[in-house]
């Protein structure tokens, strides 16, 4: 039985007979196929400029990998920089190899499923930063080597190495073995450091959380959202946002920029590696937001919050 649930009580609704309907295609007799292999913009980061954390900023690992810099301090959120996830190969190197990484004083987990905790990366960055993760998976990090470690239930606030940290809720669900469906808790986090919050989603469908974070904790400076892994929509709907669900958390978060995530590195579900960011161009020129508000990475980009871009 499950011990946890989404706000609205669900779970994951997709069982192996469903996984096997989207697979062969037998859902709507349409199978897309896209290359698992692509062009993804990427710039070369040697790490240099990131020493001692000198300006908030953002860089994108690839994936849902940032590393969040705040104050002086460096943070990753769900860092992987293996080159395979099982059968599925990485769309190119990271963005930061583990060699060019700064210090890191916390690593924060949003959920156990293997592209987002991958223990080969954690075992590079080692034992000395504080993992901070959700309720139920401290005993799976104690076990694999990793004591410094915090568990989090949503909305819990805690001061760790100097960041404020709350984790809070998102539309998802956790495995990490057959027999341990939501056994363990899944979510997003908001990290404040002197003034400066911003926020990760994890993985999540839509729900009306994101108006109730953006209630709770205030401004956001930055919001990283996921726009990638959403087709099929009936298969995926209840658990990733596409390009345009995005845009609508954003709004409802009150963020004041959008940082772009979660697409480009895996090929996890049938859109094209790139259109992900097509989408959400399309649908931010549709509801006349301002380009400035709105961050694409490149693969190895650091997007600094101490300036503005200019308004294109």
């Amino acid at each position: 039985m499950a011990r946890f649930t989404n706000l609205d009580g669900s779970t994951n609704p997709h069982g192996l007979g469903t996984v096997m309907r989207w697979k062969l295609g037998l859902h709507d007799g349409r199978k897309i196929r896209a290359p698992s292999i692509a062009e993804v913009p990427r710039v070369a980061n040697d790490g240099a400029a990131l020493r001692g954390a000198p300006y908030p900023s953002l860089t994108w690992i690839g994936h849902a990998s940032y590393l969040v810099q705040l104050g002086g301090r460096s943070l990753l959120v769900d860092p992987v920089f293996s080159m395979r996830l099982a059968v599925v190969p990485r769309n190119g190197p990271p963005g930061l190899a583990r060699a060019d990484l700064p210090r890191i004083h916390v690593v924060a987990i949003t959920h156990n499923h293997r592209d987002h905790l991958d223990l080969p990366s954690l075992r590079l960055i080692g034992p000395e930063p504080v993992y901070v993760v959700p309720m139920g998976l401290g005993p799976w990090f104690q076990r694999a080597g990793f004591p410094r470690v915090v568990e989090l239930q949503w909305w819990e606030q805690r001061e760790v190495e100097g960041f404020d940290i709350t984790f809070v809720p998102s539309q998802h669900w956790s495995r990490r073995s057959l027999f341990d469906e939501n056994q363990t808790l899944w979510g997003g986090y908001v990290f404040a450091r002197e003034g400066l919050c911003v926020y990760h989603s994890g993985d999540t469908a839509w729900f009306d959380g994101f108006a109730e974070i953006g209630r709770r904790v205030g401004a956001i400076e930055a919001a990283m959202l996921p726009i990638g892994a959403y087709e099929p929509r009936w298969f995926m709907r209840t658990q990733h946002i596409d390009p345009i669900e995005a845009v609508r958390a954003f709004e409802d978060l009150g963020a004041r920029r959008f940082i772009a995530m979660h697409w480009g590195t895996f090929k996890l579900t049938d859109e094209d590696l790139l259109e992900p960011p097509e989408v959400l161009r399309a649908e931010w020129t549709a509801r006349g937001l301002a380009e400035a508000r709105r961050e694409i990475p490149a693969i190895g980009e650091t997007v600094r919050l101490d300036r503005d871009r200019p308004v294109r």
